[in-house]
């Protein structure tokens, strides 16, 4: 069999285990969403409950859409089927890139894909037990008289998923700083030095990815900010590690 044939062998060999890895991911999806759909509207009642503890007494959510009390639910829980069955999804992702990586660069994806996923899991139980409850108390009190809240349930349904990208996102910082470090990117000295354009930039992306509000802009930025300085503190540990690891290669080839 000549190289070519080999190669292109390899190549559908990939292409098949790629396709089995996310019909296995689907799969995944599927049997969470299936376990799920029964409780839609309860789970949308959940999601719900910080903007109805803080509406006026004898208001209430509203549908404006005809066939937003049926889709918006189930499009809640798809999201939310997606986001139960990111550690499967991830396991397939790693099944497939692992056999091709060397043993250092298992040691350091296989943590970071487990701790990638606990944060952006924290992200959004932050978005929801401590921002919402005070971004919608300060939008309930800041009504001017004569205007009834009645929020339709299908912009704030798009509200906090929203959000919950977000924090997700943003507690993700610590991750992206381990790899640009791992890299060779920059270096934990190096951005300990750009701290000053790091909380402006903070605030900035506050400002783009949260509503107009001071309140939710600065709940995302001074996390951010402190993810920061644990994915300095974490990679610091791991770029040692990378040049001890070079001045024990360098002693093994002069001996």
């Amino acid at each position: 069999m000549s190289s070519a044939v080999k190669q292109n062998y390899t190549l559908f060999d990939h292409l098949l285990e790629l396709r089995t890895r996310l019909l296995h991911a689907v799969l995944g999806v599927l049997v969470v969403f299936c376990s799920l759909i029964y409780f839609a509207q309860d789970i949308y009642q959940y999601v719900a409950q910080p903007l109805l503890a803080v509406m006026p007494e004898g208001t209430q959510m509203i549908a404006t859409d005809v066939a937003s009390p049926f889709f918006t639910p189930f499009k809640l829980t798809i999201v939310l089927s997606i986001f139960i069955a990111m550690p499967f999804i991830l396991y397939q992702v790693w099944s497939f890139i692992a056999p091709g990586l060397y043993k250092n660069e298992k040691r350091l994806i296989a943590p970071l894909m487990f701790g990638s996923t606990l944060l952006f899991y924290g992200g959004i139980a932050f978005a929801y037990y401590i921002v919402f409850p005070v971004a919608f108390a300060f939008f309930s009190s800041v009504a001017p008289d004569g205007v009834t809240i009645a929020t339709d349930i299908s912009s704030y349904l798009d509200f906090v998923l929203k959000l919950f990208f977000a924090f997700g996102a943003a507690f993700e910082i610590p991750i992206v700083i381990i790899l640009l470090c791992w890299t060779g990117v920059t270096s934990p000295a190096s951005l300990r030095t750009k701290r000053p354009y790091i909380v402006v930039g903070a605030f900035i992306v506050g400002m783009l990815l949260t509503p107009p509000d001071i309140i939710s802009q600065t709940m995302l930025a001074v996390p951010m900010l402190l993810l920061f300085e644990l994915g300095i503190i974490i990679a610091s540990f791991y770029y040692k590690e990378d040049d001890e690891d070079k001045e024990s290669e360098s002693k093994d080839e002069q001996s």
